[in-house]
């Protein structure tokens, strides 16, 4: 079954997902930080067999987990595709994972919060992300009563979470408009009206691979669809101001861009050993040429895909034995010299 993240959305190229996430929790218990060791277990054993007939919501496979069944390497790899966050990775208490086969709809029980239900797509498309988010919540709340409080909303375990409960965001690639002297003002221009711009893989210059993430600042005061028009105009504004600048650089230096995006496809699909930063700037560098028409290859190809293949503990699966750095920059090559399809 092949994943979201390989799928290939050419209405806005320079908009690489969605991702709608909903912090929810179950009145019969206090919030996870609170829970022992047993109700945890019991609270996910009730909640994973309220929860056995998700598939027949819309009709796709599931798969439950518990977090501490999995390796390492495992809980850091699913972290890279963004199915698990950082803390709870960590989380030494039960959690359990519900994941879809595409990976796109994920829940998390008993992590920062009760059920932390996540939803995810290709592209520039958080209201069809809301949507199915929505039916899949109306669904929990039909076995689970959420505690909510007619005047905060959901409650949840982070302050910041109170209200709808939901983070919309949008990951965006932005090598052009990042560079250029006025971005830093841009971003803080875009905060004023609530949203928030970071880097996924780093921070200002150092963002290697240039993608951004911009998500809502608050949850609380703002109904779910107000969030997602937020969130999704300010894509649109940055996906139209990066087009806008690559544009003018096609005009006045289109061989240059044609030379940078074939010297970084003959890198990446010819080198012996790359690292992390290095491929992720070839990598860059490449996704702008071809959703700028400079290069075209013989199949479609997600280079987020590609993106997310290159990280560490994703690599690493990909061996039958723990690699050192060196030898994690080999397989990288060799990763990208199998995956990247022929040029026309």
């Amino acid at each position: 079954m092949a994943k979201w993240f390989e799928e290939v959305d050419k209405a806005k190229p320079n908009v690489v997902s969605s991702r709608v996430r909903l912090a929810r929790n179950w009145d019969e218990y206090a919030f996870p930080q609170k829970l022992s060791a047993k109700q945890s277990q019991e609270m996910i054993r009730r909640l994973e067999y309220g929860l056995r007939d998700l598939s027949e919501l819309n009709g796709k496979t599931y798969e439950y987990s518990d977090l501490e069944e999995l390796s390492e390497l495992d809980r850091r790899a699913l972290r890279e595709r963004r199915v698990l966050n950082s803390s709870v990775v960590s989380k030494k208490e039960p959690v359990g994972i519900i994941i879809s086969q595409e990976e796109d709809i994920c829940l998390i029980l008993n992590g920062d919060d009760h059920i932390r239900l996540q939803v995810l797509k290709p592209g520039l498309h958080l209201e069809e992300a809301w949507k199915e988010a929505d039916q899949a919540d109306d669904y929990i709340n039909s076995r689970f009563h959420y505690a909510f409080d007619e005047k905060y909303g959901y409650l949840t375990s982070f302050p910041t979470n109170v209200g709808t409960g939901m983070r919309a965001s949008v990951i965006i690639h932005l090598p052009t408009l990042s560079m250029g002297k006025k971005f830093q003002a841009l971003i803080s221009d875009l905060s004023r009206f609530g949203v928030s711009i970071k880097g996924v893989y780093g921070e200002g210059r150092e963002n290697y691979g240039a993608l951004f993430e911009i998500s809502n600042q608050k949850t609380l005061g703002l109904t779910e669809k107000e969030i997602v028009d937020l969130v999704g105009k300010a894509a649109v504004q940055l996906n139209n101001q990066e087009t806008q600048v690559r544009q003018m650089a096609l005009k006045n230096h289109r061989l240059e861009r044609e030379d940078e995006a074939y010297k970084s496809y003959g890198v990446l699909k010819y080198a012996r050993r790359l690292s992390g930063r290095d491929a992720m700037t070839f990598l860059s560098q490449l996704l702008a040429g071809i959703a700028d028409g400079l290069i075209k290859t013989n199949e479609e190809c997600s280079i987020y895909r590609l993106m997310l293949g290159i990280q560490p503990a994703n690599l690493q699966k990909l061996s039958d034995r723990p690699l050192d750095k060196q030898e994690l920059d080999v397989a990288r090559a060799a990763y990208l010299r199998r995956e990247l399809p022929d040029i026309l």
